[in-house]
């Protein structure tokens, strides 16, 4: 690269945060960030825990409190849930009246997401702690706050959605995995009963392309089970037996083992109780001894786990080089062959499903395109196994593809262009968080 072209990027790399740091303002709500204006006007569990880590990079103060309203709306049993319908708004459906979920200080959703708030935590006060007077004791007074919530949260998960103590996750709704089409539930999901399910209006295809979205036999099955589990009162036992979805999610999977880890390094740090970190080590051994069962040797990766038929997926998906992530680091160099093969069918990287599937489907959602905050995910654990010439071309891609097509909610892997929403939150603050400092 020559000065002038060194010149050149560093400029858009300089006007790019200027951009990003907009997105977040004018998704901001005061107390949360919404993904996006009217597609998404609520707050989105994962998103914000993604978000505070742009909002660190602009106002630290503002990335707590998005923090702190997350956790505000966590449920008794522990569970955080993956949407909090702070307002009412008439852009989105499923609302509050169709989930029927009252157990919580504030409407929301009656399942919970992807839980990588321990992992920002961590980043945010161990990796890069507060510079100023008083920062790292101010700091360290807020995990405190937090820490009994996050722990009650991981054990939730434990309990609701490993009840037999297999050391894998399982999920009881595709929105809970948040990557709601992945072809990995199709199989699972035929067996689901749609047909007490009425009319409805979707919000979703009105303002969005519907090529880029689930397909409306998709949203039947997704309406039924909500409407299972609010039939259930929500009661995690009764959904532990009986739900017609109950599916291993390596991607939920590896993302809680990373935030227990996280959150017993958060915890030895405020000198928590030895018993209470000894409970945290042992969801960790429990885990760690059972994240192998997602090992598909004939796929030759980790894949999904039907639990109601016991059928493993035939292909993987980004969350399967997550494992890094998670801190499991034996099967890591047939992941990389694995990814050096997927790559070999995409300029961009990582797609969210396996491109050499008869299913990809490079712009419809969770079928194929690329997610920039996965993407943070697999290059941060691929870094940390030793993998960094891995680790930088995934970062670059990533880079490469908010250059061209800004900050969508996802992005085509054969062409690098927007997919889905524009002006996304999350996007614009790993952009902050992540790429900002190349």
């Amino acid at each position: 690269m020559s000065s002038v072209e060194e010149v050149d990027l560093a400029h858009r790399i300089a006007v790019m945060g200027q951009r990003a740091k907009r997105v977040l303002e004018d998704n901001d709500r005061g107390s949360y960030t919404v993904p996006t204006a009217k597609l998404y006007p609520f707050q989105w569990n994962w998103d914000s825990a993604f978000v505070a880590l742009g909002w660190a990079e602009v106002d630290r103060e503002r990335a707590w409190l998005e923090i702190e309203t997350l956790l505000s709306a966590q449920w008794p049993s522990g569970m955080v849930p993956h949407i909090v319908f702070w307002t009412r708004e008439d852009t989105y459906f499923p609302g509050p009246d169709t989930w029927r979920a009252e157990h919580g200080p504030q409407p929301s959703s009656g399942i919970s997401q992807p839980p990588v708030l321990a992992s920002v935590l961590r980043q945010l006060t161990l990796e890069h702690p507060h510079s100023s007077d008083g920062g790292v004791a101010g700091d360290k007074a807020r995990v405190a706050a937090v820490f009994d919530a996050l722990n009650r949260w991981h054990q939730w998960w434990h309990t609701a959605r490993d009840p037999k103590g297999l050391g894998v996750i399982a999920i009881s709704h595709p929105w809970e995995s948040g990557r709601d089409n992945l072809p990995d539930w199709d199989i699972p999901a035929a067996a689901i009963d749609a047909s007490g399910i009425g009319p409805y209006e979707r919000r979703d295809t009105e303002l969005v392309d519907a090529s880029m979205r689930p397909h409306k036999h998709d949203y039947d099955r997704y309406l039924a089970l909500v409407k299972f589990g609010a039939d259930q009162g929500w009661d995690d036992a009764a959904i532990a037996a009986g739900n017609e979805f109950w599916v291993v999610d390596p991607g939920i999977t590896a993302i809680l083992l990373r935030a227990e880890r996280d959150l017993l390094k958060l915890g030895l740090w405020l000198g928590r109780d030895a018993d209470e970190l000894a409970s945290i080590s042992l969801r960790i051994e429990r885990m760690e001894g059972g994240y192998d069962r997602m090992w598909n040797p004939e796929a030759g990766t980790y894949t999904s786990i039907d639990l109601r038929s016991g059928d493993y997926a035939s292909t993987g998906t980004s969350a399967s080089f997550l494992a890094a992530y998670a801190g499991v680091t034996e099967r890591t160099s047939a992941l990389v062959d694995e990814l050096s093969a997927w790559s070999e069918h995409c300029p961009f990287l990582v797609p969210s499903f396996d491109p050499r599937d008869s299913r990809f489907e490079p712009n419809r959602y969770w079928r194929g395109p690329v997610w920039a905050m996965v993407n943070y995910m697999i290059s941060t654990g691929l870094a940390e196994v030793g993998e960094g010439e891995w680790a930088d071309r995934i970062r670059l891609s990533t880079r490469e593809m908010m250059l061209q097509s800004g900050f969508p909610e996802s992005f085509s892997p054969t062409t690098g262009e927007s997919v889905g929403g524009l002006h996304f939150a999350w996007t614009a603050a790993i952009w902050l968080s992540w790429l900002n400092r190349m």
